[in-house]
């Protein structure tokens, strides 16, 4: 099973409102990060904090109007073509989210786990131009290696890698991170293997996400892709952007 997590849980101080619930062509960023997830995850963790029942009222009703009129329904399909049962989102609530991301992170990667994830993707929710295809391109990259680590050979780690098989099990211990980069920048989603997941949860002396994927990664590949939304995170109000 491959898991999601979004990370929301912040005030959204520089944005003046709930970056969750801002709108982007005509659907919140929350449901931008959610729909770019299902299309390689199973499951979706979403982890809130600063006004959360507020944003997952809003988020509940506005995935019952898309659900209405029929816009999930290629979300659907998409996600039995790669084994999901259906799309399903689940909510967490880290209370300690002025703690910062990583603590949100935490609360996220415990959920992954609990769910038996065999890769887990980390997207904030402040990277709406994140394409699904990059979403399915780093995900059958970590299946390829999954696959490869399981069998004791080297993975390859280079976009043009081909897709890995789902369900493959990762050899025990294997902490891997892999991180997409666009013109030599390294962005997001970050796939991370359940070893590695397990170490950052356990991990009290990290100071941020990337300190903790720094000091617990046995191995850290980068996949170079074209999409420049996985650099784009958005953390101020532009003055055009779309309803």
């Amino acid at each position: 099973m491959n898991v999601g997590v979004l990370l929301a849980a912040g005030a959204s101080s520089r944005m003046g409102s709930p970056k969750a619930l801002v709108m982007h062509k005509g659907q919140s960023f929350l449901v931008h990060g959610v729909r770019h997830l299902w299309s390689a995850c199973d499951v979706v963790v979403v982890v809130l904090g600063a006004d959360a029942k507020k944003i997952r009222a809003a988020i509940e009703q506005e995935f019952a109007v898309l659900v209405e009129g029929g816009a999930l329904t290629p979300d659907l399909h998409a996600a039995r073509k790669h084994g999901a049962r259906g799309l399903e989102v689940r909510f967490e609530t880290n209370a300690a989210w002025k703690k910062g991301m990583f603590s949100s992170a935490v609360v996220g990667l415990s959920a992954a786990l609990k769910l038996k994830a065999e890769s887990i993707l980390l997207l904030p929710v402040d990277h709406p131009h994140v394409s699904g295809e990059t979403v399915a391109e780093i995900t059958a990259l970590m299946g390829q290696a999954l696959k490869a680590f399981g069998g004791g050979k080297p993975a390859k780690t280079g976009a043009s890698a081909a897709a890995g098989s789902k369900g493959s099990k990762p050899a025990p211990g294997f902490a891997y991170a892999l991180v997409p980069r666009a013109g030599g920048h390294r962005g997001h989603p970050v796939a991370l293997t359940p070893a590695l997941a397990r170490a950052i949860v356990r991990d009290k002396a990290a100071e941020h996400l990337s300190d903790a994927i720094h000091r617990n990664a046995r191995l850290i590949g980068y996949a170079d892709v074209a999409d420049k939304g996985v650099l784009a995170n958005v953390n101020s109000p532009a003055p055009k952007r779309k309803k």
